[in-house]
């Protein structure tokens, strides 16, 4: 594993490292934190793509500035509801689809 000069031979032996084997509840809550800021990232981007606040946000989906800020930091992830009432507001829409085999 070579980690100079972003050479990186092995990622996973890196990801390993500082965050436990696959499969661990350190490896799972280092992912989940992942996926909360990439979400968070997501709807921060798309929010300023609409020209929106997070307080005209937060009004459209009955929640607070603070609760939309805590979203798009990574801090916490929206309910299941709260976030379908983001991703309308935003005028975006969820698509679940199978993948192809």
């Amino acid at each position: 594993m070579q980690t100079n000069n972003h050479k990186i031979a092995d990622y996973d032996l890196v990801l390993d490292k500082k965050f436990g084997k696959e499969g661990t509840p350190e490896r799972a809550l280092a992912e989940e934190k992942a996926y909360s800021f990439y979400s968070g990232q997501i709807l921060h981007d798309a929010r300023k793509e609409a020209n929106m606040t997070q307080a005209e946000l937060a009004k459209r989906t009955h929640t607070t500035k603070s609760y939309i800020s805590k979203i798009e930091n990574g801090i916490i992830t929206p309910s299941v509801g709260a976030f379908y009432r983001i991703i309308s507001a935003l005028g975006m829409r969820v698509e679940v689809v199978k993948p192809v085999c």
